[in-house]
């Protein structure tokens, strides 16, 4: 391994970066697509940005606990991102059960297009004021769409309830870093979260949707979980679905602002498919073929969640080098969807990329923003329903153009956020629908 290119030991340089993922992204700029680096705290780690060398990687089913150490203190039944694979495979099994299937997004689609359309209706009323911030908006509809869908019904306060996890994640993630953070304000934020979790798990009960209760739940009981390891499943769902999902859009939104000719076929595709409908049904998603290549193109560039990791549990090769079996194998997301070898002018916002032609041509994990392999995202197919739905509730309704001198700027936050939040001018559109149609 030490053969593998990369900085001195004992660099110190992931804080002054802003985090892993901007860290990442020069390295591999520097190095080239597999780099050796230390993490904090000393941990070796090998970070691979090519594809193909990815596939050596796939069916590991280990994470390093350092790594994900930042989320401990949010599960106490132990870490749930750094179960051992005995223990993850059947979590897995019921978050599968409970999340994705096509029969189960459907009948839920009718309430999340209702919680969308609240949502186009709102910033109407609030466009005359100025500039809409999408960040916070976006992340509780989607918090109230995971309520709505995996733990049978909603919440109290969801702007509160975002606001606590952006608190908790700061403070425990910034403990990586070495930055001194007080955490006593991360302490409380968590201790309201599981107030809430508590809250939910009284009135999702344990019998599924049949009963009024919990799909989700219901899926965990089943497969013998504690009550501790539900309420820590819960309480992680909660936190990656809502967040993963309202960045998404927040990202393809400023991207098509700022992108007038992608907007502008997203939008007269929409006004093919849906004529005078305000949304699209379930079927319809099918059919906005533009849309989908625009979120995947935002997802490309702003991938939600910046990196992954594995642990080694065997020797392996990639390419021309030896690991061996207790190494931490580093997923720079990030960098993987940059590397121009598979993506020419990979900075650029080209939706094209996502045609079916396109893809054909790109190996398997050129393009993984839910991760790769046994521990990927389970709620991958939902996320999409429900970006793709809210994409198209809001597009149709109106033209959104960025703000002026307003930077915008990605910063790890657990997910990749936007400091200071996206801010985007918004208008509806002449040949879009207006209330009541």
């Amino acid at each position: 391994m030490r053969e593998i290119p990369g900085p001195p030991d004992g660099s110190d340089d992931i804080g002054a970066a802003g985090g892993l993922h901007t860290y990442q992204l020069r390295l591999h700029e520097q190095y080239g697509p597999m780099v050796r680096f230390q993490l904090p705290g000393g941990l070796t780690a090998v970070s691979v940005a090519d594809p193909v060398l990815l596939e050596a990687t796939a069916a590991v089913n280990e994470r390093p606990d350092q790594l994900f150490e930042f989320l401990t203190p949010l599960c106490e039944a132990g870490n749930l991102q750094t179960l051992p694979a005995a223990e993850h495979r059947p979590l897995r099994r019921a978050l599968l059960s409970a999340l994705a299937g096509r029969r189960s997004h459907e009948a839920h689609f009718a309430g999340f297009t209702a919680l969308a359309v609240d949502l186009a209706d709102r910033w109407a009323r609030r466009a005359a004021d100025g500039p809409v911030e999408l960040q916070q908006d976006l992340s509780e509809l989607s918090l109230r769409m995971i309520c709505q869908y995996a733990l049978g019904g909603g919440i109290d306060e969801p702007a509160r309830v975002v606001s606590a996890f952006e608190t908790v994640l700061t403070g425990y993630l910034g403990r990586q870093y070495e930055r001194g953070d007080d955490l006593a304000r991360a302490e409380r934020a968590l201790a309201y979260l599981r107030e809430v979790v508590d809250g939910v798990l009284d009135r999702a009960g344990t019998d599924g949707p049949a009963d009024g209760g919990s799909d989700l739940v219901a899926a965990l009981v089943k497969e013998g979980l504690s009550p501790a390891r539900v309420r820590d499943t819960v309480l992680m769902i909660m936190l990656a679905a809502h967040h993963t999902t309202g960045v998404a859009v927040s990202w393809t939104l400023h991207l098509l602002a700022g992108h007038p000719g992608p907007a502008a076929r997203v939008a007269a595709e929409l006004d093919e498919v849906l004529g005078d409908r305000p949304a699209p049904d379930y079927a319809d998603l099918r059919k906005l073929s533009r849309l989908d290549m625009a979120l995947k193109e935002s997802m490309r560039l702003y991938p939600p969640g910046p990196y992954g990791a594995r642990e080694t549990t065997e020797d392996l090769t990639l390419g021309d080098h030896h690991i061996p079996a207790g190494t931490t194998i580093f997923y720079p997301f990030w960098a993987v969807h940059l590397n121009p070898r598979y993506w020419p002018d990979p900075r650029a916002f080209i939706p094209e990329r996502f045609t079916a032609a396109e893809q054909a041509r790109r190996p398997r994990y050129a393009f993984i923003p839910f991760g790769l392999g046994p521990r990927s995202c389970e709620g991958a197919g939902l996320a999409m329903v429900e970006a793709e739905l809210v994409l198209a509730v809001l597009l149709k309704r109106f033209r959104f153009e960025p703000v002026e001198g307003h930077p915008v700027v990605p910063v790890e936050r657990f997910v990749l956020w936007a400091e200071n939040d996206i801010r985007l001018h918004l208008t509806e559109r002449p040949d879009g629908v207006t209330p009541g149609q």
